[in-house]
């Protein structure tokens, strides 16, 4: 343990800028002559463009995000019916889509009336679609809406 070293060239010192002549970047420390760019303090705005009229502002404002929109995470009716035969399931929740790795515990869950579905099931999620419910109910199982 105690012969251990890093790779050869693997690092180097750091350049000390502005430590006079001797130490090799003395004078402009690496910043070129004059201008705003070798002054200290100075920082560029985001999006500065040099004084041409920044992108930002050219182009036009659009659209809006609505806040008040409920997300959900869809799943179709064949998935369920997967979950159901893998893990022998006559009712199905949240906590057991949760399990089988389909939707993680804070996402709301709309179940949607892709695929077929051949079992009875006991379904409770969020939200379903009008399809889904219909097929769902067709054999006999039922819905419920937390």
């Amino acid at each position: 343990m105690s012969k251990l070293k890093p790779a050869s060239g693997s690092l180097s010192k750091r350049k000390r800028i502005g430590r006079g002549q001797g130490a090799g970047s003395a004078g402009t420390a690496g910043r070129g002559h004059k201008g705003q760019k070798s002054r200290s303090g100075y920082s560029r705005k985001v999006g500065f463009e040099g004084g041409q009229m920044p992108l930002q502002r050219v182009v036009p404002k659009s659209g809006f995000k609505n806040f008040n929109r409920v997300e959900y995470k869809a799943i179709n009716l064949d998935v369920l019916q997967q979950v159901a035969e893998k893990r022998n399931l006559t009712s199905i929740d949240v906590s057991q889509l949760v399990d089988a790795g389909i939707a993680s515990k804070n996402e709301k869950i709309k179940i949607l009336g892709g695929g077929e579905l051949n079992t009875k099931l006991d379904v409770k999620a969020h939200a379903f679609s009008k399809t889904a419910k219909e097929a769902i109910e067709k054999l006999e199982g039922t819905t419920e809406i937390l």
